[in-house]
């Protein structure tokens, strides 16, 4: 049973329930862009983000990936394990495009022959700045050896995330993950979306995630419809 909340994010609510074990992630249609200084709202972009999240959470699941997913109790409503959030956003790089392109001496578009893995410190008062093992270490947010983990299963992660959107005409250019701690395991939290992935059209090029909202490019709610049907088809049945 859904009782209080105890957290509202830029797209999502979190419940508690009679279980202190269990949660629920209610996806919302809320969109925010430049740390929350653009916001709007998008119709069924909560509905398409969560049930894109959980069909990839069960592919993940089904490589032996665990995550926090246990089962959908609506259509934008998700029971999660209740998990102890590491303080770092995991960004995974295959393709240049945006801050690092900014950042670096990097050409948009550039095909990186391996995969960047970036680590962020999870902090607003911060802004959320880049670390590595040392500094996260250093502030108490994660081992040496959680640190060699999360990378390894976001490696993985990877892998399997190129391949599964290869097969649906998406190019993933990159995309941010979350981790938590649960019975002594690094587990997959938060979501994979179209909120949290860089997806391109594979002929096209055509931008289907959050940047049509950052950079006026179109209709985001059809944009999210239509990778909702490449990837969740059997909802549109």
């Amino acid at each position: 049973m859904k009782e209080e909340q105890i957290y509202s994010g830029k797209a999502k609510t979190i419940y508690r329930t009679d279980d202190p074990s269990k949660l629920i992630a209610h996806f919302r249609n809320s969109l925010t862009a430049f740390d929350g200084k653009k916001k709007s709202e998008a119709p069924n972009k909560g509905y398409y983000n969560a049930q894109i999240s959980k069909k990839i959470f069960e592919m993940l699941e089904s490589e032996g990936i665990r995550t926090h997913f246990i089962e959908m109790v609506s259509d934008t409503e998700m029971l999660i394990d209740t998990v102890e959030i590491i303080k770092i956003e995991v960004i995974v790089r295959n393709i240049a495009a945006g801050s690092i392109t900014r950042k670096y001496p990097i050409e948009e578009k550039t095909h990186f022959k391996d995969p960047i893995i970036v680590f962020d410190f999870k902090s607003d008062e911060y802004g959320d700045p880049m670390l590595n093992d040392d500094i996260a270490v250093a502030l108490g947010v994660a081992t040496y050896d959680e640190m060699e983990k999360i990378r390894t299963i976001a490696l993985r992660i990877n892998k399997l995330l190129v391949e599964y959107m290869n097969k649906v005409d998406l190019l993933l250019p990159d995309f941010k993950l979350e981790f938590g701690r649960k019975d002594g395991e690094i587990v997959l939290a938060d979501e994979i979306s179209c909120d949290t992935c860089r997806l391109w059209d594979k002929k096209t090029g055509q931008s289907m995630d959050k940047d049509i909202f950052r950079f006026d490019k179109g209709d985001l709610s059809k944009a999210y419809e239509e990778v909702a049907r490449r990837i969740v088809p059997e909802i549109f049945a």
